[in-house]
């Protein structure tokens, strides 16, 4: 069994979480845009979050994307993750996230909102639970409940995921899979 490290308050949180809603650039990304001379944008999503989305997915909470910019490459991670709902070119996230949790049939103590800069407030601090990377801006740490200990682009979508599960208690369940063909295969 999987013991966590979160007060009493806090575990509660993570335990009323529905869906999951994430930023992209300095969350799921490290922040870098790189911009090619044609004017593709490039992004670096890193393996762990991925996969941490597909099994927070499948243990019954949905996950969303808000995000202020338009990308091509982002549509696609969105895809490959099973992010249910995708909100991109979003200049008023608030109001993406009203419409995002009204269309889910959802309260916003149901949600968490992972971001890291000033623009993501605004949903940060109705959801139920307010998450952010180290180094988001000031004031979002200051009104964060969570500030992962992984950097964004780095594991920091993976371990929020992976707390969700262990405070719902289908964070073992979800690993089994692994363990039980690991076994098989030996």
């Amino acid at each position: 069994m999987t013991t966590l490290n979160l007060n009493a308050t806090l575990l509660q949180r993570f335990k009323k979480i529905k869906l999951l809603v994430l930023d992209v650039d300095g969350v799921m990304t490290d922040g870098g845009l790189t911009i090619g001379d044609d004017g593709q944008e490039y992004k670096t999503f890193h393996a762990h979050d991925g996969l941490g989305m597909k099994l927070l997915k499948a243990s019954g909470v949905d996950l969303a994307i808000i995000t202020g910019r338009t990308s091509n490459v982002v549509k696609k991670r969105a895809e490959s993750t099973g992010v249910a709902h995708f909100y991109q070119g979003a200049e008023d996230k608030l109001e993406a996230f009203n419409d995002l949790i009204k269309s889910c049939g959802l309260q916003a103590e149901q949600c968490a909102f992972m971001g890291d800069d000033v623009v993501d407030l605004p949903p940060m601090l109705i959801s139920g639970l307010a998450i952010a990377v180290p180094s988001s801006a000031s004031l979002v740490l200051k009104h964060a409940h969570y500030v992962t200990n992984k950097s964004a682009g780095y594991g920091a979508v993976r371990e929020v995921c992976e707390l969700i599960m262990q405070a719902q208690g289908t964070f073992d369940g979800q690993m089994l899979q692994f363990l039980t063909q690991a076994h098989i295969a030996n």
